[in-house]
């Protein structure tokens, strides 16, 4: 059995297309029994690897074993295509981010909750017999700041995951806090309901649930 190790940046926020709840809507229903069944297929997959199989892997050159740890550098994978990740050197030149944070993988996206300056979130996935980076099962995930002064992950600087002290426009989009314009509101707090949102969350946003996600509405006022 072959493993291999890809990483791939997950979704780190609202972002386009999200599903922005009005309070006249209709409830959206999720089919909990097909989500449950997803998971025992996956964890079920998962604890098809073994120790033997991951030494096996690591003997052939790969690095499906490696431990991600905070400090590690990761850098662009060409050969695995678009917005693939490979472990480097920190001193290499190829080198972009390096993790702040190492967490578990999820097969959820929005249940990752990086810590604040995250830039980029890569997802380690492990996979079997299937040399596509993009598939496989979650197993790590890397929370990496940028090597260089661009770090759209800071508050207010329009990227990254959303966090108090970021904006969004009416539809729940993040943007830059400096953009300016009548649509755009500064981020408050993150909760379940807009019942809970602080004082002077004069616009609050409520959105539809997301598996995984800590937080159903943002707190907002006009910027």
């Amino acid at each position: 059995m072959r493993v291999h190790d890809s990483t791939r940046p997950l979704s780190s926020g609202p972002g386009e297309g999200v599903s922005v709840r009005r309070r006249d809507s209709r409830k959206v229903l999720l089919d909990c029994s097909k989500a449950a069944l997803l998971v025992a297929l996956v964890l079920g997959a998962g604890t098809a690897c073994n120790k033997e199989d991951l030494k096996s892997a690591a003997s052939d050159g790969g690095h499906a074993t490696k431990e991600w740890k905070v400090g590690d550098c990761a850098g662009p994978d060409e050969k695995e295509g678009k917005d693939a990740y490979q472990a480097v050197d920190c001193g290499d030149s190829k080198a972009t981010i390096k993790a702040l944070e190492i967490k578990d993988g999820a097969i959820f996206a929005d249940s990752i909750q990086c810590p604040a300056g995250t830039d980029v979130i890569i997802s380690v996935k492990i996979s079997f017999g299937s040399s596509k980076s993009s598939a496989g099962i979650p197993s790590k995930t890397v929370c990496g700041r940028n090597l260089s002064g661009d770090h759209p992950g800071d508050a207010g600087a329009g990227g990254g995951q959303l966090v108090k002290g970021d904006c969004v426009d009416g539809e729940a989009k993040e943007v830059p806090c400096g953009k300016g314009g009548a649509d755009v509101f500064k981020v408050l707090a993150l909760t379940k309901t807009a019942e809970e949102c602080p004082s002077g969350a004069d616009h609050p946003i409520e959105l539809f649930p997301s598996p995984g996600r800590p937080y159903n509405a943002i707190c907002t006022t006009k910027a």
